[in-house]
């Protein structure tokens, strides 16, 4: 590794002549979604262990035990909301009303009512809610999209279609355990292993029971996207998924004897979060405490490639939380993972509190757990100290002779003053800014652009509050990278 270029006595004057100076915040994260209960990639790693899903489960929800649910209940599903026209085939009856599974029918708003029609040709209107069943073993079809983008989807169960608004919404009112079917494959990769697959089976099983998504008057329990959890109907069922889901039959997670909700997500990073520091304000729970998840590593967002941002982004992505001119986030609280609770974003005018979460969706981020850097560069010319004046000589004894080399009167050339007269006038190229924050006593590299690359041109250690001032060898682009993957702006030296 190179050292630092010597500034060669540089005097970097206030006065010195004007910069091109940037600045960019990098953001540097870890983990895939809110960090509460089970981390899906980590019971994929846990399982290739040999590790079973009964202790899967017990990791992730401290202090649980799995029971078997007292009774069997429908789930009510939202798949489609506000539509003008609801569409499906498949249904067998409508209440006593016998229908064809062959055929296609449409329901629409009517007067107090809603109205079943075949094509356009109007066959009866009934007091909502409308329920139409599929046969007993079969699916129905319903048209059009449906959440989370599934398009002509096939569901078991019933259609419960209820007016809202000026539209009606479908409503996949199902069993449990066929519930569950449609929520594995859609939440975890078929093909992952069966242990693996049995833990997601039992805490999708436990989340339908516990969560209410809807109200009663909304007449729906979930929605099928991560509102909920991802649900696909009959499009998720798979060999694998179907027999993680039949071997856990009934099974639910408790805590104290009572079903406990199970919220899980993708991607922990390491280690989970406890409840009330992800949901910021949510009342602590016993079973959802953060805990080392140390096979989390095979996730594609185990560590995210770092967002770099300019000044003029970070302000679009923050408007009316900047006051001034934008400075840096500075963390105030994290969780017991380095989950970010509580943060100030700090401006040249005051600072604003925010919560870690709101730092996630201002910025679009995977996680909380999230690392901001503000890096500023800026290129200046600055100029070189005169060196520093030769002793006189020595004085002749009495008696001698001057040296060959001494001029007559002991001064020195006219060339030598010349010489000075430059160095006093000339400039050398220099690279400055402030790194915030940083750590004590670490350094940062100055990289120059050569053709298309970056090139180590200096190391550098860092000042004290993160600042750096570095003499570089020429004209040209660079920029300054801290910490391996921290990179900041390019700068033109001329």
């Amino acid at each position: 590794m190179r050292k630092l270029v010597p500034l060669v006595a540089l005097v970097i004057l206030a006065c010195a002549s004007p910069a091109h100076a940037a600045s960019r915040l990098v953001i540097r994260g870890a983990g895939f979604g809110h960090g509460i209960g089970m981390s899906q990639y980590g019971a994929y790693g846990l399982s290739l262990q040999g590790v079973g899903y009964q202790a899967i489960l017990a990791r992730y929800y401290t202090g649980t035990a799995l029971a078997q649910v007292a009774s069997q209940p429908e789930v009510r599903v939202l798949l489609q909301s506000g539509q003008r026209k609801v569409t499906f085939s498949g249904a067998d009856r409508l209440g006593t009303q016998a229908l064809d599974p062959a055929t296609t029918y449409n329901v629409v708003r009517g007067g107090s009512g809603l109205v079943i029609r075949q094509g356009t040709k109007s066959l009866f209107t009934t007091a909502p809610p409308l329920r139409v069943d599929a046969p007993a073993g079969g699916a129905l079809l319903l048209s059009g999209t449906s959440q989370p983008g599934v398009t002509n989807g096939r569901y078991r169960g019933a259609l419960e279609l209820r007016p809202a608004g000026n539209g009606i919404n479908a409503i996949n009112a199902i069993g449990l355990e066929d519930y569950v079917r449609g929520v594995v494959s859609a939440e975890s990769p078929s093909a992952w292993p069966a242990e693996a697959l049995k833990a997601q089976a039992v805490a999708a099983r436990t989340y339908a029971i516990t969560a209410r998504a809807g109200s009663i008057s909304d007449g729906f329990d979930q929605y099928a996207d991560t509102r909920s959890q991802m649900y696909r109907g009959v499009a998720a069922e798979r060999p694998s998924t179907d027999a993680a889901v039949a071997a856990t039959a009934g099974q639910v997670v408790t805590y104290n004897g009572q079903p406990v909700t199970t919220y899980f997500f993708s991607t922990s990073g390491g280690k989970t979060e406890n409840i009330e520091n992800s949901f910021v304000g949510a009342t602590p729970q016993p079973w959802l405490k953060g805990v080392d998840d140390p096979y989390d590593s095979f996730a594609p967002r185990h560590r995210w490639t770092p967002i770099t941002l300019t000044t003029a982004q970070v302000k679009a992505k923050l408007r009316g939380l900047v006051q001034g001119k934008f400075k840096r986030i500075k963390v105030l609280q994290r969780g017991v993972s380095p989950r970010i609770v509580r943060a100030q974003v700090v401006g040249t005018k005051g600072t604003t509190n925010v919560t870690g979460p709101q730092l996630r969706t201002r910025f679009g981020l995977f996680d909380t757990w999230a690392f901001f850097t503000t890096v500023s560069t800026k290129a200046s010319r600055a100029p070189l100290a005169p060196p520093t004046p030769a002793p006189p000589p020595a004085a002749t004894p009495q008696g001698g002779t001057a040296p060959a080399s001494t001029p007559a009167g002991g001064g020195t050339t006219g060339g030598a003053t010349a010489r000075s007269a430059r160095l006093h006038t000339a400039t050398a190229p220099v690279l400055s800014g402030r790194i915030d924050p940083a750590r004590p006593g670490a350094r940062v590299r100055v990289q120059r652009r050569v053709r298309g690359r970056w090139v180590l041109a200096v190391d550098a250690p860092l000042e004290a509050g993160g600042r750096y001032a570095v003499a570089v060898p020429g004209a040209g682009v660079y920029r300054v990278l801290y910490a391996k993957d921290v990179a900041g702006p390019p700068v033109r030296v001329r």
